[in-house]
């Protein structure tokens, strides 16, 4: 069995750039498979239609040999990079040895990372959970109880306040802090308990504080807004953020799932800033593109509000998952993958940045911190062409992105990718803008644009706006 497992792994990582056939076994159509996923399977997602078969660094093969350069990571979680060899040995390692105890039992796995979280960050303690939506979850849940415990906060009315144009996953408790319309209709009643502020504007968040702030728990929010557009904050605002929540007793509360982990450029976004939050949130690379992985990490005064039997997770950090992030933590900081990220994150945004000179009526923004990075289009000059149509491109020129809003592309690719393929991404996206988006302008049907506007149903503001 132990053989035929690292003979799996082998097989499905191997690969190279001049990659050809395909191991015996694998479908031969995307299609079939397409049509399979779309019969059988939920259809909450509006994938780009390409099928992943294989992957090595920052490659992808679909079943037919075709190869792409992956510049999404899947949303950050391979910030290693595909199947990265010391991840891949950590997992088949253990694998053979142990994979789940569950919490009722000690395993000789997770005390180590657990050790190894506090070393790395700076925390007492960590909270293990599986995705980051649970991650987010047990800080809401961790906030409440010591704003009952500590802060003294009267019975059920505790406070959490979060950002415009969030996303801190699709739980009831999260969608109840969306302005996102679709994660919010046909889903009341919504949870109450939470207040509305906008992402970097500091006056309204005192303000805020100062109205409701003895029962204000936590103040939750994303360094870099990753599902808005890569939205970076004004600067000063995260150690304003820091003020006022010592200020006004109150957690500050940073989710680090998508922002965490070099993909800024540091090893937490809030980094940039040279803030300590009360709590950090961590997911995605944790996991190393392997399995899932969250935490949830604070000093003792806070961790210690909740007590045994009140919070769990069968599968939290069992010793699979143990092994395989700190296996990943380790390619982070060995292969210095933070400062790698800052690097090469200039190096796109120049290359971008040539490509925003050539066509400024097509691109209204470029901007980033490391390899998070976004592209705004101008929707009206666009015009009947939209951001997804552009990813479509992409994808036939051998590059995988996806956009948010419909107006932006995300460009995160894995931080160990490498400077010429940064190019080669940056080169599809020129070919796009120069030669398909013509020609998709011409070819689609020139039908009137809408009227309707994007009003958030909880703050009444205008989205298309934000």
């Amino acid at each position: 069995m132990a053989l035929a497992t690292r003979r799996f792994f082998n097989t499905i990582c191997r690969g190279t750039r001049s990659f050809g056939a395909l191991p015996e076994g694998i479908p031969s159509s995307s299609q079939h498979l397409i049509n399979l996923e779309y019969e059988y399977s939920a259809h909450n997602y509006h994938p780009i239609p390409i099928v992943f078969s294989q992957a090595k660094g920052s490659t992808i093969w679909d079943p037919e040999g075709k190869k792409y350069l992956d510049f999404l990571s899947a949303y950050s979680a391979v910030n290693q990079g595909h199947c990265h060899p010391k991840v891949l040995k950590a997992l088949v390692e253990q694998a053979e040895r142990l994979t789940l105890s569950s919490r009722a039992f000690y395993n000789d796995r997770f005390p180590i990372f657990a050790e190894r979280l506090m070393n790395m960050f700076g925390y007492d303690m960590v909270l293990p959970m599986n995705t980051g939506a649970e991650g987010v979850e047990t800080a809401l849940k961790l906030a409440r109880k010591w704003g009952y415990e500590k802060k003294k906060i009267p019975k059920d009315q505790a406070i959490i306040v979060s950002c415009c144009g969030l996303l801190h996953g699709r739980t009831l408790a999260v969608i109840s802090m969306s302005c996102d319309n679709e994660a919010t209709r046909g889903f009341g009643p919504l949870l109450p308990g939470h207040l509305k502020v906008d992402f970097g504007d500091e006056v309204a968040l005192e303000k805020i504080f100062e109205e409701n702030g003895d029962r204000i728990a936590g103040f939750l929010f994303e360094p870099i807004q990753g599902e808005a557009g890569v939205i970076i904050p004004p600067d000063g605002y995260l150690k304003a953020v820091r003020e006022l929540c010592s200020k006004f007793n109150i957690l500050m509360i940073a989710d680090e799932i998508q922002s965490g982990l070099g993909r800024s450029g540091r090893m937490l976004a809030c980094d940039w800033a040279e803030v300590r939050p009360d709590v950090v949130i961590l997911g995605k690379a944790l996991g190393g593109g392997v399995i899932a992985v969250s935490a949830v990490l604070a000093d003792k005064d806070v961790m210690l509000s909740i007590q045994p039997g009140e919070h769990g997770s069968t599968f939290g950090v069992n010793p699979l998952a143990s092994a395989v992030a700190v296996a990943s933590l380790d390619v982070i900081t060995e292969e210095g993958l933070s400062e790698r990220s800052d690097q090469m994150g200039q190096e796109l945004r120049n290359q971008l940045m040539k490509i925003h000179q050539l066509f400024p009526n097509l691109i209204k923004e470029v901007r980033g911190k490391g390899l998070f990075n976004a592209v705004e289009l101008n929707s009206k000059a666009l015009f009947p062409v939209s951001a997804y149509d552009i990813c479509l491109k992409l994808k036939e020129r051998g590059v995988l992105a996806k956009p948010t809003h419909d107006t932006i592309i995300r460009l995160t690719p894995p931080l160990s990718i490498s400077l010429d393929e940064l190019q080669e991404g940056s080169n599809a996206l020129r070919d796009v803008m120069e030669f398909d988006v013509p020609k998709m302008q011409k070819a689609k049907h020139k039908r009137v644009p809408q009227t309707t506007t994007n009003i958030c149903d909880r703050c009444g503001r205008n989205m298309d706006d934000s």
